[in-house]
């Protein structure tokens, strides 16, 4: 096998939310590949005198822990993230520790595994006995973190700062996908969104996007997408587009020179 070898051609699917797609195309294109979009859903800021109540409430919590970097960027035009807060804020990722950072906000804990498991286990977060604990976030997802932080004690404080409008797969996209070079890396770092696709994808795309290579970005959804049925499962180091775009283009190399 010659590991040196690399693909002439491969097709990234990426299934960021609309307009987050740069980073992805940016890095497959790097390494030899072209970016389609599938985008599940678009992402929308909620700005009503609720949502900025509930946000206020969670940013004065004991914890305050930021879901995405889209949460961050949508509480930002809400609230003013660079004032001094009394509690610990964390991020689930590097990524979300970063827009905080842009937002003004420091002190901020993230973990070197960068998913849910891995921000629920941070020291901070071990023992919530009769703390506040702020989640802001948007509604869906695995729902673990808020589940966990109330199970530990903590009074949650809950604000969904955006939502998540689904969009349907256009047939332009359907029949670029039709006609894309293989092989396929579906970069997945979040189930509902390989969910939505699932549901989405006509008949004929089906059995083909099974064939493809799936990089998840964590344990959790490697295993869900064995479940759905992908036979080329690898798990890449963690959830940022460079890390999946580089498992993708190992997997493929590899496979290719076998």
């Amino acid at each position: 096998m010659d590991t040196e070898a690399n693909p002439t051609h491969w097709t990234l699917l990426s299934l960021r939310p609309r307009g987050q797609h740069a980073p992805m195309r940016r890095a497959a294109h790097a390494l030899g590949a072209t970016t389609i979009a599938l985008s599940p859903w678009a992402l929308r800021a909620r700005g009503d005198a609720a949502t900025r109540a509930a946000l206020d409430a969670a940013l004065g919590a004991d914890r305050v822990i930021f879901s995405s970097p889209s949460a961050v960027v949508a509480a930002s035009r809400l609230a003013r993230l660079d004032a001094p807060h009394p509690g610990q804020w964390l991020a689930v990722g590097s990524g979300t520790a970063a827009a905080l950072q842009r937002a003004g906000a420091r002190d901020i804990q993230a973990p070197a595994r960068m998913d849910s498991e891995g921000l629920l286990a941070l020291p901070a977060l071990a023992t919530l006995d009769g703390l506040r604990a702020g989640l802001v976030t948007a509604p869906g997802g695995r729902g673990i973190i808020a589940a966990t932080l109330q199970a530990r004690g903590a009074q949650l404080l809950r604000a969904d700062v955006y939502l998540r409008q689904p969009l349907p797969l256009s047939p332009r996209t359907l029949q670029r996908l039709r006609h894309a070079a293989t092989p396929w890396a579906l970069a997945v770092s979040s189930a509902d969104a390989l969910a939505r696709l699932l549901a989405e994808l006509p008949g004929d795309l089906q059995a083909p996007l099974r064939q493809a290579w799936v990089v998840a970005a964590s344990e959790r959804l490697a295993t869900q997408a064995e479940a759905a049925g992908f036979v080329h499962v690898v798990q890449a180091d963690g959830p940022l587009p460079a890390q999946l775009v580089q498992a993708a283009h190992r997997a493929i190399t590899r496979r290719a020179t076998c």
